[in-house]
C-alpha cells in the first residue's frame, strides 16, 4: 500500500504528547519525515525515538511557540535538515486556569492567548513563506469545540480557540491561489493526559463530559490524527478555510 506522505516533511508543534504525538506518529507511519516541536525536551526526544525505532525519520526542536525567534529557528531547522516543509499541524496549546470572565486574571489571559493564538499565528507567519517558495503546502490549526460554542469558566481558552478559527479562514482566503490550504480541527473531549488527570480527581466530572457527547464516549487521539492527515493529503484538495468538528456530535445538539 502506498504511503500518502512519502518524501514529504511534516511539522507538529506540541508533538511530544497527546494529540500532537499521535499525529506525529501517524505522519511517520505514512512515510513523512517529521519535525516535533515542544517545550518538553525529554518527552520530545522520546517521541523522536519512537519514530526512528520503526525506521522513520524525525528530529526534535525545543520551541516556545509564543516567541518569534524560536519559531523562526524551528522553521529554519526544518528546512536545513529536510530541505522543505509540506505539512504543518499547529497544535501547541494550553487550557489555562478556570475562572469566570470577571475573575480571569490578566496573567492567565495573556499566557493562554500568547500560546494558543499568538503562537499559532507566529507558526503560520514563518511556515507560509517557506510554502510559498515551494509552490504550496497544507496547514492544519488546532482549535476546539470551545471555538464553536461557549464554555463557562474558560473565557481566555474560548477566545483563543475562536480566534484560531477566524485566523484560519483569513489565511485560507489569502493563500488559496498559491497552493496553500489552511484548515482547523475542533476536537471535543479526547482521551488525553488532561482528561485522565480529571478522572483521577473527579470520576463524576469525566462521566459528565462523556455524557455531553451523543455517541456516548470520548474520542481517541488517533481519531483526531486521522482527520489531520486527511486535511494535509491530496484527498482533501478542495477543502480550505474549514473548521472540522471531531466531537462525537457535541456541537450538533
Amino acid at each position: 500500500m502506498a504511503r500518502r506522505f512519502e518524501g514529504k516533511v511534516a511539522l507538529v508543534t506540541g508533538g511530544a504528547a497527546g494529540l500532537g504525538l499521535a499525529t506525529a506518529l501517524a505522519f511517520a507511519r505514512e512515510g513523512a519525515s517529521v519535525v516535533i516541536a515542544d517545550v518538553k525536551e525529554e518527552a520530545g526526544q522520546a517521541a523522536v525515538q519512537k519514530i526512528t525505532d520503526t525506521g522513520g525519520k524525525a528530529i526534535f526542536v525545543k520551541t516556545d511557540v509564543s516567541r518569534a525567534e524560536e519559531v523562526k529557528m524551528l522553521i529554519d531547522k526544518t528546512v536545513e535538515t529536510f530541505g522543505r516543509l509540506d505539512c504543518a499541524f499547529n497544535n501547541a496549546g494550553i487550557e489555562g486556569k478556570s475562572a469566570s470572565t470577571a475573575d480571569c486574571t490578566e496573567e492567565n489571559w495573556d499566557r493562554v492567548i500568547n500560546i494558543n493564538l499568538k503562537g499559532l499565528w507566529l507558526c503560520m507567519k514563518y511556515e507560509i513563506p517557506q510554502m510559498l517558495k515551494q509552490g504550496g503546502g497544507a496547514i492544519v490549526n488546532m482549535s476546539s469545540v470551545a471555538g464553536l460554542v461557549g464554555f463557562e469558566g474558560m473565557p481566555a481558552y474560548c477566545a483563543s480557540k475562536g480566534g484560531v478559527i477566524q485566523l484560519t479562514k483569513t489565511a485560507a482566503l489569502e493563500y488559496a491561489r498559491n497552493g496553500i490550504r489552511v484548515n482547523a480541527v475542533c476536537p471535543g473531549g479526547i482521551e488525553t493526559e488532561m482528561i485522565e488527570r480529571v478522572a483521577t480527581t473527579s470520576p463524576e466530572m469525566k462521566q459528565n463530559l462523556i455524557n455531553m457527547h451523543p455517541v456516548g464516549r470520548l474520542g481517541r487521539p488517533e481519531e483526531v490524527a486521522d482527520v489531520v492527515l486527511w486535511l494535509c493529503s491530496d484527498e482533501s484538495s478542495f477543502v480550505t478555510g474549514y473548521p472540522v468538528a471531531i466531537d462525537g456530535g457535541f456541537v450538533a445538539r
